[in-house]
C-alpha cells in the first residue's frame, strides 16, 4: 500500500471512530435497552486459605454450586450459591486454570501452563488429561458439544480448535501463528460458548470483539467497536479485551476485562446493558463470567480476589 493510500485509510478509520464516539456521547446509539444488573452476592479475599483467592479467572455453575478457577493458587474451589465453601481440587494437577466448562457431570479445566485440558468429576476426582495431537499453547477456555468433542480457545496458537475426546484435531478456525483481525481469524482468543442449537461464540480477546459461528462452524458475524475491526474502547458495545463469554437464558454475557464490566447482548450482538465493579488503576476486575438457570450472572473479580453474583434489577 502506498503512502497516500495508507494516509487515506487511517483518515477514514479516524472518522469512523470519531463518528461512533460522537453518536455514543449524544445517546444516538447503544443506549441501555435494559437496566444494569444489581450486585446480589460477593465473597472472597486475597490468600490461599479455603474461600480465599489469588487472581481468580474462570467460573462455572452447576445446580446450586459455583466453581471458581483460583488461578495463582493452582486449584478449583467450589461454593454454594450463598458463598459457603464446600471443597477444592486440582492442587496436585493444575498449573494455572482458566475459563471453566461443565458438561455431563464433568468439569473441563484448560490449563494455561500445562498446555492441556484436565477433566474432573464435579466432586473433584481427576479423570484424564487431553492434549491436542499437534499441541496446544496456553488454552484459555472451551465449550463441550453434545458428542463430547471440544471447541478450545487455543490462545497463543491464535485459533479455535475442535478436538475429539482423545485430543485428535478435527477442525481449526483461524490461521495459527500471527494474530489477525480478519473475520474468522483471532488475536489471543480466550473463551468459547456454545448455544443450544450448536452455534458457538468466541471471545476474541485482543481483537476486542465477539465472533459468532453457525452450528456447522461457518462464520456469521462479529461485534465490538465499529464493524468488529479491533478498535478497543470504553463505549457501550465496545470492548477492551474480551476475556470470557457465557450464554444465559436472557442473552450473551461477555467479560470486558480492561473496562471493568460485563456486557449483555442479544444472540445477534445487539447491546442490552452493562454492569460491574470498578477496580483501582492499573488493576482490572471482571475477567470471568457464567450464567445459571435462575437468571443470576456470576463473575470473578481478578483484582479484588472475589466472586460476585449479579441479578436483574428489581429481582
Amino acid at each position: 500500500m502506498g503512502k497516500l493510500a495508507k494516509v487515506a485509510a487511517w483518515s477514514l478509520l479516524g472518522l469512523i471512530v470519531l463518528a461512533a464516539a460522537m453518536l455514543y456521547a449524544g445517546g444516538a446509539i447503544h443506549w441501555n435497552r435494559e437496566p444494569p444488573y444489581e450486585l446480589a452476592a460477593s465473597w472472597g479475599g486475597t490468600g490461599s486459605e479455603p474461600g480465599q483467592f489469588t487472581e481468580p479467572t474462570g467460573i462455572a455453575v452447576s445446580g446450586e454450586e459455583v466453581f471458581v478457577a483460583d488461578a495463582r493458587n493452582a486449584r478449583v474451589q467450589v461454593f454454594d450459591s450463598q458463598g459457603d465453601y464446600r471443597r477444592a481440587f486440582g492442587q496436585d494437577t493444575l498449573g494455572r486454570p482458566m475459563n471453566l466448562a461443565i458438561a455431563e457431570g464433568r468439569i473441563y479445566v484448560p490449563d494455561y501452563f500445562d498446555d492441556a485440558i484436565h477433566v474432573f468429576t464435579l466432586a473433584g476426582t481427576h479423570q484424564r488429561r487431553i492434549e491436542a495431537n499437534d499441541g496446544l499453547d496456553s488454552p484459555g477456555g472451551l465449550a463441550v458439544r453434545q458428542d463430547d468433542t471440544l471447541l478450545v480457545a487455543d490462545t497463543y496458537n491464535q485459533r479455535i480448535v475442535k478436538l475429539d475426546p482423545d485430543g485428535t484435531v478435527l477442525r481449526v478456525w483461524g490461521a495459527p501463528g500471527e494474530p489477525d483481525s480478519d473475520a474468522g481469524s483471532f488475536s489471543y482468543p480466550t473463551d468459547v460458548a456454545l448455544a443450544e442449537e450448536g452455534a458457538f461464540y468466541v471471545a476474541d480477546g485482543y481483537n476486542d470483539r465477539v465472533q459468532q459461528f453457525d452450528p456447522d462452524g461457518e462464520y456469521l458475524r462479529r461485534w465490538g467497536g465499529p464493524f468488529g475491526m479491533n478498535l478497543p474502547g470504553p463505549f457501550k458495545g465496545w470492548f477492551a479485551v474480551a476475556s470470557s463469554i457465557a450464554i444465559g437464558a436472557e442473552g450473551v454475557f461477555v467479560a470486558d476485562f480492561y473496562n471493568n464490566r460485563v456486557q449483555k447482548f442479544t444472540a445477534t450482538g445487539r447491546f442490552l446493558t452493562a454492569f460491574g465493579t470498578p477496580a483501582p488503576a492499573p488493576e482490572h476486575s471482571h475477567i470471568g463470567v457464567a450464567a445459571d438457570g435462575e437468571g443470576m450472572v456470576w463473575t470473578t473479580d481478578f483484582a479484588g480476589d472475589r466472586v460476585q453474583g449479579w441479578q436483574p434489577a428489581g429481582s
